[in-house]
């Protein structure tokens, strides 16, 4: 059993070793999910990170919709996306369609961007029968344990994402949700993402990111990139090869580097996905949970699963990020 810690208005926080924060509801269903009180639960946030509210029932995009709204979270749409989603009204999104059988590594949402979400809401609508469980890490733990020397590099340097919208994985209409290059173009010079189009129609774009930040609220220092989850090596290594061959690493659908464009050895990336390990928080999922997470502080990730499972999210509470800049 964990510890309990009393909130003031008669529901429960369960804290254990390992766990998520676990906020549990007086009784079933109540309170109605937009009586939700929101400045209650954002305080628990600011002060855990992360908080799974347990017995809310949400059944429904609109119920995380609204849920969104009695938390005072201000939804914001995706842009720059990996992988395709289902859009639901009110900026929410089914979850990424990522295989169900693979490992969906730590991350911090659109980190790579130059306004990022600073809030992340997960509806679990229906529980999967195995596996798949929430899971996050905190960045203000990732820096105590990440080694010295590799926390000095990327500080000073940041890290950079290069993407290559060729044959594989998302077309650049798809990541951008326009046909119209002139959009995109305009897109990519006020967010600070250089790119090129190529003679076949294709695109290609570089953004150097700050890899820790200051906390725009408690100040501390914190590990937010997606330096390992974007690196070439969690490529399935035959398609991989195949590009390569086809077109250079350049040709690669994404790939990471050092901020001063320098290649980042696999070992550093086996390194932090340690950490992550070490870092991480887990709560097998119920129906009906909600989970809140600050997104600067917190990566989330997912286990492989077996069964049905559905999901919806909303990212929101946009903020721009410091020390992001042009390559």
């Amino acid at each position: 059993m964990g510890a309990v810690e009393a909130v003031p208005d008669g529901w429960h926080l369960t804290l254990g070793e390992g766990r998520i924060p676990v906020l549990r509801l007086p009784d079933p269903g109540a309170p109605a999910i937009a009586d939700l009180p929101g400045e209650g639960i954002r305080a628990l946030v600011a002060r855990h990170g992360a908080i799974l509210i347990r017995g809310l029932g949400l059944a429904s995009p609109a119920d995380l919709a609204s849920a969104a709204r009695a938390l005072g979270v201000a939804g914001m749409a995706e842009c720059e996306g990996f992988t395709s989603r289902l859009a639901h009204p009110d900026h929410v999104y089914s979850a990424s369609d990522w295989p169900s059988e693979d490992q969906l590594c730590m991350h911090h949402e659109q980190s790579y961007a130059a306004v990022v979400p600073s809030i992340a809401l997960f509806g679990c609508l229906v529980a999967p029968e195995s596996g798949g469980t929430a899971a996050v890490a905190d960045g203000e733990r990732m820096m105590e344990l990440l080694p010295e020397e590799l926390v000095e590099r990327f500080e000073r340097d940041g890290w950079e994402l290069a993407r290559s919208y060729l044959e594989f994985g998302f077309t650049w209409a798809e990541a951008f949700g326009t046909e119209d290059r002139e959009l995109v173009s305009d897109y990519c010079a006020r967010n600070a993402v250089d790119c090129t189009w190529t003679e076949d129609g294709g695109l290609r774009t570089r953004q150097r990111r700050a890899a820790v930040l200051r906390h725009p609220v408690t100040g501390r220092r914190v590990w937010f990139n997606q330096a390992a989850f974007l690196h070439e090596s969690s490529l399935d290594p035959l398609i991989r090869e195949h590009l390569e061959e086809l077109y250079g690493v350049e040709g690669l659908p994404f790939r990471t580097l050092y901020g001063d464009g320098e290649t980042i050895p696999t070992d550093v990336v086996d390194t932090i996905n340690k950490a992550y390990g070490v870092a991480g928080l887990t709560e097998p999922w119920q129906d009906g949970d909600l989970l809140m997470v600050d997104n600067l502080r917190m990566a989330h990730g997912r286990d492989p699963y077996e069964g049905d499972r559905q999901m919806v999210a909303l990212f929101g509470d946009p903020v721009r990020v410091a020390g992001h800049q042009p390559r």
